[in-house]
């Protein structure tokens, strides 16, 4: 399944989902109604018992009055139980890894397991061109993993320490290509929604919860005619029992949307990793581990579905797995496994001895030995790319590797550190003309922190001499950095960016799109719907284009013969526009362009590569230029591949 595909069928999917919840809702309503009027009833034959009157029949206590009232009672309680739990949810997927005391691992921590976990995970990230995340560790012996976030730029990983302290670097490897493809095609955002929608019905099984509690202070049966404290208490206990059945067929319904999407993610982590036993063996050591997958963390039955493995005990009941059952993940992904679990403690020991080892990671998987960095790039890179969008192969993960080997250790220290990943940042705007760069550093001067600046002093004339191709992975690392910045520092930081950018009284498109592509990663989003269809917006597609066609040269017929090229891809016709320079209007072209459906997105980035490789010839910048403005439309794509790679 294509990125594409799979990002309409998440976003159809919810639909799906709400759907069904609306008929449990539905449910709830009906059974609470005839609780309420059971007690009701019960009410009306101890009044008539004490007035000598006729019993009330249980059908004289429905009526439309009632089931009106019960519908809007219980909708209010589900409706502002699932808002409350969003709104807590509201930061991402940082608020899970936290509920279940998960610790973000230091990214220049010492431990030499947190590092191994962190390298992979960068470069996971690198190659399908996604923002890195942040990764959290859950301090617990069981062999697991999660991936939560609504979106790329809010997504972290979650991993316990039994995983990076057991498995190899390959079977690390696999995991964390898993989880990456539940980032990739839309599964996070879905598993974030479904956790509000199903604590909106536990709700109601809560409130019956406390109505017993209050009873503890009430003494049932106070005469001999007044049975109202039994009444109360029969009606708590079926309000819990309503809002517990509520939750366990929300339960089901998510273990089914669950389990199939876990075997799409093994099938996409092997084509990830191109190694079946990196994730096989992973799986294998679930079932050798003494705790096997289970969590200890007090709200994992919660979040249960986002975990690599089971995360809850099921008893002897497999009908609310979240999960499919071990041996056939195995089996889909390791046709010979012979079906005995077996631990591999030396091998364990030997990957520990070589942690962040290139030669000993290329001699476990040849497939992944390094490659050079591409120079010749073609239109058959930038198809390749889209075509790989959501699921990059060892290919990207080999050059996501050599660009990380490329980078100067002093710049990948300084991307991890909160202070130095500013300055980076700022170095990057930084003009190649000296008297210009001199004015823009007089500039910022006045305007960025001391310690910053001393950092961007240090680190500039390695940013002024890095290879282009390595600035995206650069600003991919140093993301996480620059998320964890206050929200006073985020403004101020945000300032200093945009200070600099028109110190020299124009924004030039590589400054736009920095500033966009970090404005994208660290700023909430706007979550409008993706309803949006091409033909709706040709103003917005004919001024991305015409930026795009006059990058980097002015001759008209050039620019003309790249429109045509792009035009070739679209349901309707290019002409050049004169607004290209309106770096404001390009702004909000693109934030209209977000809202494409997914399936009319491929149109556009199939236009805009052949807007860039119209001379059969892909420049480094223009390489950028392309994946910088995929990533802007949440369209995250791997690095371009030169023919020979």
């Amino acid at each position: 399944m294509d990125f594409f595909t799979a990002q309409d069928n998440a976003r159809r999917k919810t639909g799906r989902l709400v759907v069904l919840m609306v008929l449990a809702v539905l449910a709830l309503i009906v059974v609470t109604t005839l609780a309420i009027a059971i007690a009701l009833h019960l009410m009306g034959e101890q009044s008539a018992t004490q007035t000598n009157l006729p019993t009330p029949g249980l059908w004289s206590a429905l009526s439309i009055e009632l089931v009106i009232g019960v519908a809007i009672a219980v909708l209010a309680v589900v409706v502002l139980g699932g808002l409350f739990k969003r709104s807590q949810l509201k930061r991402g997927g940082r608020v899970v890894a936290e509920a279940l005391g998960g610790r973000e691992i230091n990214l220049n921590t010492r431990d030499a397991d947190e590092r191994r976990i962190l390298n992979v995970v960068e470069e996971m990230a690198i190659a399908s061109g996604t923002p890195v995340p942040s990764v959290y560790v859950l301090e617990e012996e069981s062999i697991n993993a999660f991936a939560a976030g609504y979106q790329t730029n809010d997504a972290v990983i979650g991993i316990t320490r039994g995983t990076i302290r057991h498995l190899t670097r390959d079977e690390l490897q696999g995991v964390v290509a898993h989880e990456f493809s539940h980032i990739l095609h839309g599964d996070t955002r879905l598993n974030m929604r479904l956790i509000s929608i199903l604590h909106g019905i536990l709700i109601i099984g809560l409130l019956g919860g406390t109505l017993l509690r209050s009873m503890r202070f009430r003494r049932v049966g106070g005469g001999k005619r007044d049975n109202s404290g039994a009444v109360v208490l029969a009606l708590g206990a079926v309000l819990m029992l309503i809002g517990y059945a509520g939750t366990f067929f929300g339960n089901l319904i998510k273990s089914a949307v669950s389990r199939q999407r876990e075997y799409l993610a093994d099938a996409s982590a092997v084509q990830f990793t191109r190694n079946p036993q990196g994730i096989g063996n992973a799986l294998v050591k679930i079932g050798a581990h003494t705790q096997g997958s289970s969590l200890q963390a007090a709200q994992a039955s919660e979040f249960s579905h986002l975990f690599f493995g089971q995360g809850v005990w099921l008893g002897f009941s497999q009908m609310m797995a979240t999960h499919p059952p071990l041996k056939d993940r195995i089996k889909r992904v390791m046709p010979s496994w012979d079906g005995n679990f077996e631990t591999t403690a030396h091998t364990q020991q030997a990957e520990r001895d070589t942690v962040n080892s290139e030669e000993d990671a290329s001699r476990q998987n040849p497939g992944l030995r390094s490659a050079t960095l591409a120079v010749v790039l073609t239109g058959a890179s930038a198809q390749t790319a889209i075509n790989s969008m959501g699921q990059p192969d060892q290919r990207h993960l080999s050059q996501a590797r050599s660009a990380l080997k490329t980078l100067p250790d002093s710049i990948k220290v300084a991307a991890h550190e909160p202070y130095a990943a500013r300055a980076l940042m700022y170095a990057l705007l930084l003009s190649e003309d000296q008297a210009l760069r001199e004015h823009q550093l007089a500039a910022l001067q006045k305007t960025a922190l001391p310690d910053v600046y001393a950092e961007l002093s240090k680190h500039a004339p390695d940013l002024m001499r890095l290879d282009i191709q390595l600035r995206l992975p650069l600003v991919e690392l140093a993301l996480p950095a620059l998320k964890s910045l206050s929200v006073e520092q985020g403004q101020h930081f945000r300032l200093c960016l945009e200070r600099l950018m028109i110190s020299d009284g124009q924004v030039s498109l590589w400054e736009w799109t920095l500033y966009q592509l970090l404005l994208n990663n660290l700023s909430a989003q706007d979550n409008r719907p993706a309803n949006l269809k091409l033909n709706d917006l040709q103003r917005e597609c004919q001024l991305l284009l015409t930026v795009l066609a006059t990058a980097g040269q002015d001759n008209p017929d050039e620019i003309n013969a790249a429109l045509s090229a792009a035009e070739s891809e679209l349901p309707f016709a290019l002409t050049a526009t004169d607004d290209i320079g309106d770096m404001r209007a390009l702004s909000l072209a693109v934030e209209r362009l977000r809202r494409l459906k997914p399936l009319h997105k491929p149109a556009l980035l199939q236009a805009m590569a052949r807007c860039i490789e119209h001379s059969d010839r892909i420049l480094p910048a223009e390489a950028e230029l392309l994946r910088a403005m995929a990533d802007i439309l949440d369209c995250p794509m791997p690095p371009l591949l030169s023919d020979e790679a």
